[in-house]
């Protein structure tokens, strides 16, 4: 359908990446991936139509819709909710009303045999075969269930959209582009500051009836369920799996194997022809047989072997006092804004060591609830922390609290302790930071690397009691999976708070549901929880 051929991009003259071809097949559901930097979102880019290749070009048919979701948004703000997810049937829309304008022309001329109203006969002629091709459907409903599906109440409709997040505008756009229903929907990143209900949904419609998909994410979950075909960007070109990530990591981890045995066997022809040159270079019976071996040698290709962080660091917490038994507690607890109630009579006691999971979906009070226990906004009812509870907290602005001025290695070493001090630049490789990286000031990182440091200084904090709230946004599979081994090892109480269900399985043995102004606790697991939650929450909205 469509096809990438012979691509290449450079930045100040040197190469991203070279000779990059492939083809996008309809139902092909393809998950990009490689490391920070190399190339995924670039080559989005280009797919989409929005960056030009230094070299090759992207064929698609004339009438291909292809649609792009970029990771950050510029939107204006000058209707409502529904008027602005209604704007994906524009086309539609304004084709009917040029119909009604020419029809309209057409009842008020009485030049009945001149050139100009045959014309005018002829365009609604061709616009109304064209219109009443069109599959006829009920566009109210369908906006209304897409807007739903992604977590928007009935309520929110006519709100005006300058009253939403960034992340939720994010998903009005999303919205817009899965009711054009295109032949190519291009995704980066769109799970983040999306709930677990949303992303269940979205990923409904990706598999069920979204035609040809090409995302970049870091939700294991999310694209190992989505996709049937895994384009790998390293080192400037790319490879191509027919698989789902977790079928790509073993069959990339069997390329590399053999890469490294056809590279253990170069350098060992090389090494051999090496000792064979140096020993009879000058012996003039020898002369013809050196020569030919050299020459062999300078034609050699030499064979590289990918990239791969073969990093064997494990983090652990430090060792902290001893909390109280029960170091959170809730009760009789509700929280309004104006007359807008979050949730009342709310009731929750989380044990010493217990690993427990906030979810609902976005503004169902989570954030609000760990606010109050950090004490930043007053409530009513009884919400505080137990004897001897030293919080970690993790909030998601988190990253914005870094002191600017700092370097990358001193915002560590300050928060550093004991044998950790000793290995600070390995704890910062482990998490993508690396040579001088370690020496940029905190003022010019980006927003992702702000957060993968505000996570290292957190992992480093002696603490017994941690509450997380959306942890993974922005960090890369790798981080997470780090992260996730030292929330498992941590002994003390975990609160968690994530849209990411791949990181939060295994991660908590109680549940606290927040939804329509309560919290339910669930005494599951949150796997028990996420599959019961996945089967309801897609009968809730009408897709099964």
């Amino acid at each position: 359908m469509i096809s990438v051929d012979a691509l290449a991009v450079e930045f100040s003259g040197q190469p991203l990446f070279s000779d990059v071809t492939f083809s996008i097949n309809e139902n092909d559901k393809i998950a990009l991936m490689g490391k920070n930097g190399a190339g995924k979102s670039t080559l989005m880019k280009i797919l989409a139509g929005v960056q030009s290749a230094n070299r090759g070009n992207v064929r698609a048919p004339k009438d291909a819709v292809i649609a792009y979701l970029p990771q950050h948004l510029f939107t204006e703000d000058d209707c409502t909710v529904f008027e602005e997810a209604s704007k994906a049937f524009d086309l539609v829309f304004n084709m009917k009303a040029d119909m009604d304008r020419l029809n309209k022309e057409l009842e008020t001329r009485t030049d009945y045999e001149s050139e100009g109203y045959m014309k005018i006969i002829e365009k609604a002629s061709d616009l109304g075969e064209q219109f009443y091709s069109i599959e006829e459907i009920n566009y109210d409903a369908e906006v209304e269930k897409a807007l739903q599906g992604l977590g928007f109440k009935r309520e929110d409709f006519h709100r005006q959209t300058s009253e939403f997040s960034g992340g939720w505008r994010m998903r009005i756009e999303l919205v817009k582009i899965l009711l054009k229903k295109p032949d190519l929907i291009l995704l980066d990143e769109p799970t983040n500051h999306v709930d677990i209900e949303s992303v269940i949904w979205l990923e409904d419609f990706l598999i069920n009836k979204a035609k040809a998909v090409v995302v970049i994410s870091h939700d294991k979950a999310f694209i190992d369920n989505v996709t049937n075909r895994t384009i790998e960007v390293t080192m400037g070109r790319i490879y191509d799996y027919k698989a789902n990530y977790s079928h790509y990591l073993t069959l990339r981890a069997d390329r590399r194997a053999h890469q490294l045995k056809a590279y253990q066997e170069q350098q060992k022809i090389i090494a051999d022809n090496m000792v064979f040159i140096e020993r009879f270079k000058g012996t003039y019976s020898k002369t013809n047989q050196v020569s030919s071996r050299e020459r062999m040698l300078e034609k050699l290709v030499p064979i590289e072997i990918d990239e791969v962080d073969n990093s064997s660091l494990k983090l652990r917490f430090p060792a902290s006092q001893r909390s109280g038994d029960f170091p959170v507690k809730v009760s009789e607890m509700s929280k309004s804004y104006g007359e807008l109630t979050v949730f009342s009579d709310a009731n929750m006691s989380i044990a010493r060591g217990e690993k427990v999971s906030f979810v609902g979906r976005n503004g169902e009070g989570k954030s609000t609830m760990i606010k109050a226990l950090m004490g930043e906004i007053e409530f009513e009812g009884v919400c505080e922390l137990g004897h001897n509870a030293k919080v970690g907290y993790f909030a998601q602005n988190q990253a914005s609290l870094l002191d600017p001025e700092l370097t990358v290695f001193q915002t560590v070493d300050q928060a550093a302790k004991g044998d950790a001090r000793t290995q600070i630049k390995s704890i910062l490789g482990r998490f993508m930071f690396s040579g001088d990286d370690v020496e940029k000031k905190v003022s010019v990182l980006s927003g992702g690397e702000k957060t993968r440091l505000a996570m290292v200084k957190l992992l480093l904090e002696p603490v017994n009691v941690l509450i997380l709230d959306e942890p993974t946004n922005h960090l890369d599979i790798k981080s997470k999976d780090v992260l996730k081994e030292a929330l498992t090892n941590f002994d003390g109480t975990l609160i968690l708070v994530s849209h990411d269900r791949d990181f939060l399985m295994g991660l908590s043995q109680k549940v606290f549901e927040f939804k329509d102004k309560r919290v339910i606790e669930h005494f599951e697991t949150i796997d028990d929880f996420l599959e019961r939650n996945k089967i309801e929450s897609l009968k809730e909205i009408d897709l099964l």
